[in-house]
């Protein structure tokens, strides 16, 4: 099986800004600040990390370096319009290396808004809306607990390309009525929700900001913390998260290297999986099944020696996601990406040729 494999980086930085471009009375305006969070992913010429398996620490290393001069700043000190998307834009120059690629860039100035400079250099920006609302799945077969009713607290992400006029705000604005009707209701009885699956509502929500946010680039719906499905206009996607308290030792990092001492992670592990839509179901995939089906590999890893493991080369993070990728499609052939977080934003990326990381 042909794979792509990007490496991600996540690093922190406290700062102050004043946003230019707003009205005096708007808070933007004012002196503020965040913790910022700045994400990188690409993908990483051979030989540019100190030993094979090294690529995960470097670059969140490189990071990190690359922000010190906004650590603990007054960011109009140091760019002109210290925009989410204009920080994003600055540190997509100071990371600039042949041997990384095209990079995708992110910087989260709050955990429910941030921009997203893509690897074609596409500026996109993101708001996070949170609602809270009763559904059942009506046909499922009988017993299955999502045909009772039950709710969630449900979570949207909104993203948009940066085009003329679309910020944070735009975002608000086309967003107001629909939180108006998901927050506080029955999913059921809204009109085209009969059948609220995770990706009936994503797509629901895309033909209801499309028309007035052209530039709408992808909806994304979580129904729990640790899965939901998204929608880009064309295609479904869902998702599902996993923690693995694992140990490892790698064995191609060098003598004297904290990282051939034995060691462990509590890992998050993202299955991605995509299919047809069941116009019947409502799904592409039941979560439940991808749960059951996951469950002898889940076993095989978790709270055990991953270095132990017959037949995995090496347990670094990329080569111990491509392995998950190829062991679990015997049971799960709609999946087609393994994400493989060693801490918070930092680890690996495996997509089947094809598919988007």
């Amino acid at each position: 099986m042909n794979t792509k494999t990007l490496y991600a980086a996540a690093a922190p930085f406290e700062a102050a800004r004043q946003l230019t471009g707003h009205a005096p009375a708007h808070p933007a305006s004012r002196l503020h600040g965040h913790g910022f969070t700045a994400r990188v992913q690409c993908a990483i010429e051979a030989g540019w990390a100190d030993f094979p398996g090294g690529e995960v620490e470097k670059l969140q290393q490189r990071l990190a370096a690359a922000l010190v001069p906004l650590d603990y700043r007054h960011l109009n000190e140091q760019l002109a319009d210290p925009s989410d998307i204009h920080i994003a834009r600055w540190l997509a120059r100071q990371l600039a290396d042949p041997a990384l690629g095209q990079m995708e860039i992110g910087v989260d100035s709050t955990e429910r808004q941030g921009a997203l400079l893509d690897a074609a250099g596409q500026a996109h920006v993101w708001r996070r809306y949170v609602f809270q609302s009763a559904h059942r799945l009506p046909n499922v077969p009988e017993g299955h607990k999502c045909g009772r009713m039950h709710g969630h607290g449900f979570e949207v992400i909104v993203q948009a390309r940066a085009d003329e006029g679309v910020d944070y705000d735009r975002l608000d604005a086309v967003w107001a009525p629909l939180q108006h009707a998901l927050h506080y209701a029955c999913l059921n009885e809204l009109a085209g929700l009969e059948n609220p699956t995770s990706e009936m509502m994503s797509s629901w929500i895309w033909q209801r900001l499309q028309a007035q946010l052209p530039s709408l680039s992808l909806v994304t719906v979580y129904e729990t913390a640790s899965c939901g499905a998204r929608f880009d206009g064309r295609q479904y996607r869902i998702w599902k998260d996993l923690t693995l308290d694992s140990a490892r030792q790698l064995r191609r990092a060098p003598e004297g290297s904290v990282q051939r001492r034995l060691h462990g992670h509590t890992y998050t592990l993202r299955l991605h999986l995509s299919a047809p839509l069941d116009q019947i179901m409502g799904w592409t995939v039941d979560f439940g099944d991808v749960k059951q089906l996951f469950n002898p590999l889940f076993k095989a890893l978790d709270h055990r020696p991953l270095h132990e493991i017959a037949g995995l080369e090496d347990c670094d993070t990329a080569t111990l996601a491509q392995w998950i990728l190829a062991q679990a499609r015997a049971d799960l052939p709609q999946l087609d990406g393994v994400d493989l977080f060693e801490t918070r934003g930092c680890g690996a990326l495996v997509a089947a040729q094809g598919a988007t990381p």
